[in-house]
């Protein structure tokens, strides 16, 4: 049993890394409420609550068309992945083939090869299937890069699932698909909105794909669009962090939402084999 002593320094050391992570985002968002070209030197209050930097980032910087394909990427991402993430996991989970256990680590082979070295080949073989230039470009290689820790992911839900559950399904007369749908999934919500929430993060910040595939500044998305903001106001620091603070939300609106489903499905399946 833990002693007041180690409470009290328990909470100490948590608070510390709190603020180390907290005080940096709340600096770029202070920031982001002074008036549109103020010199801030340092971490300083603004005299009053202004938008009208957020009103430029929006409309004169494009960062609406930058939000809105991060928006379709992102939800196209997650859409591609869950599905096929939960159907691979569930065969790889609850149904034993031949090569089944070979196969499920040539799949797992996505999360050790990195992406950097496959982005040349890649941009050739979309090119050649003229999809560069779309958002299929970046959607379709970033379903298949997160499947694998995906399916890893969902595998390690449905063998915590007991055995007996499926076996009385399919007594009851339920196939693979009723079983999959009407028994295994509701009480499997949890790690699938885990799921949902980390396979939106990574592609919504992802910054590389949409860099090379990616050209015209229509279908930009807003961690790239940042980045030419950044370049083309350089000198304009409260438009950086007004546009910086807009990147950012949408991200962590969906970790509040499904923040309580998120801890629970860290902890459902997450290490039983």
């Amino acid at each position: 049993m833990n002693t007041p002593s180690e409470k009290w320094l328990s909470y100490a050391i948590l608070i510390f890394f709190a603020a180390v992570m907290v005080v940096p985002i709340a600096g770029v968002v202070v920031l982001s409420l002074h008036p549109s070209g103020a010199e801030v030197a340092g971490f300083e209050l603004p005299h009053g609550i202004h938008f009208d930097t957020y009103s430029k980032a929006f409309t004169t910087a494009h960062f609406s068309l930058y939000l809105r394909s991060s928006l379709i990427i992102s939800v196209g991402v997650v859409v591609g992945t869950v599905v096929v993430s939960v159907l691979a996991g569930y065969a790889f989970g609850t149904m034993r083939f031949r090569g089944d256990t070979a196969l499920f680590y040539l799949l797992l082979a996505g999360l050790i090869v990195p992406f950097e070295a496959l982005i040349v080949p890649l941009y050739f073989d979309l090119r050649r299937l003229h999809l560069t230039n779309s958002y299929w470009s970046v959607i379709l290689p970033l379903i298949g890069t997160n499947s694998s820790f995906g399916t890893f992911w969902m595998r390690a839900y449905f063998r915590s699932v007991p055995k007996e559950l499926i076996e009385a399904a399919a007594i009851d007369g339920a196939g693979s698909f009723r079983t999959l749908w009407k028994v295994l999934l509701p009480a499997g919500r949890p790690a699938v909105l885990t799921l949902v929430v980390l396979v939106f993060m990574w592609s919504w910040n992802e910054f590389l794909l949409p860099l090379v595939m990616l050209s015209r500044d229509s279908l930009r998305t807003a961690p790239l669009g940042l980045a030419f903001f950044a370049g083309r106001y350089q000198t304009d620091r409260v438009g950086m962090a007004a546009a910086a603070v807009m990147a950012a939300i949408p991200v962590v609106v969906v970790f509040i939402a499904l923040q309580r489903s998120f801890v629970r499905g860290m902890l459902v399946g997450a290490i039983k084999e």
